[in-house]
């Protein structure tokens, strides 16, 4: 009988290593956090890396409304989940940061909770425990797309309408390279998926959830170049614009890209050159 008994505590300790308690989110700690899917701990951030909102630039339409929304959450009236998407390296990322950073200010209560999109079919309880709590909080999930995981698109619905619940405290940001999170033809979404009509409607189903859509493009040659003066600038680094220009497009050519990454790259680059700190205030 003992043994028995022994076998039971066994089995009910084992259990409860794979089923661990409820996370609790306690966001009095920082404004901003990182969602550690394999601890499944919400970690402060004590010094977030951002941009200056002023320098994220050649993006006005897409600042103007993010900021709008934001504020509006913040302030407790009505808003929309958003969907960033476009060309890589355009501003996506660091606009969610800035603008939370700005809407701060004022509203200091805001949070931030960064998760990673791959970690998606994992969040469940977390979005649970944001949803207990009264602060208003952003869940940015950076880099998201589906490529056939019907359990993180499901993970997800929920955060974005709220199921049985009301959306309550918790708004969605998040950011792509896709415009529908998915790819849209066939031989890009799993092979083995014989139903792959019906899982791209499911998939643009899930998209159309996002009130706000926000498109980021490539940056032509002029654009870039306003960048980087801006960075420059901001920097005071000791340098001739023509040599600047020359520089950053040789930098931009070698990349085989013009965007607001690859400015900030060669601004880091040539900062170091120069002998400056790159550090921007």
């Amino acid at each position: 009988m003992s043994d028995l008994r022994d076998d039971l505590a066994r089995i009910a300790a084992a259990l409860e290593r794979l089923a661990p308690p409820p996370l609790v989110a306690d966001l009095s700690a920082a404004s901003c956090f990182h969602w550690d899917s394999a601890s499944g701990a919400l970690v402060a951030v004590a010094e977030p890396v951002r941009t200056p909102l002023d320098l994220l630039l050649e993006i006005a339409p897409q600042k103007e409304r993010l900021l709008a929304n934001t504020r509006r959450f913040a302030a407790g009236a009505g808003a929309n989940n958003a969907l960033l998407w476009g060309a890589r390296g355009t501003g996506k990322s660091a606009l969610v940061k800035a603008v939370h950073a700005e809407v701060c200010r004022t509203a200091p209560a805001l949070k931030l909770v960064e998760a990673s999109g791959a970690a998606m079919d994992q969040m469940a309880a977390l979005i649970s425990a944001l949803r207990a709590q009264t602060r208003p909080v952003i869940l940015f999930l950076d880099d998201v797309s589906f490529t056939g995981d019907e359990a993180a698109l499901k993970a997800l619905k929920p955060a974005l309408d709220g199921g049985l619940h009301e959306a309550g405290r918790l708004i969605v940001y998040v950011t792509s390279n896709r415009r529908h999170l998915t790819a849209r033809e066939a031989r890009e979404n799993t092979p083995d998926d014989l139903m792959w009509a019906d899982a791209a409607e499911e998939k643009l189903a899930l998209a159309d959830r996002f009130g706000l859509w926000l498109g980021f493009h490539a940056f032509d040659q002029a654009q870039y170049l306003r960048v980087v003066r801006a960075y420059a600038e901001r920097l005071r680094l000791p340098i001739a614009d023509e040599d600047l220009e020359r520089e950053a497009l040789l930098w931009s050519r070698t990349r085989g890209a013009r965007s607001g990454r690859t400015a900030h790259h060669f601004i880091l680059d040539l900062a170091g050159q120069l002998g400056k700190d790159a550090a921007l205030p």
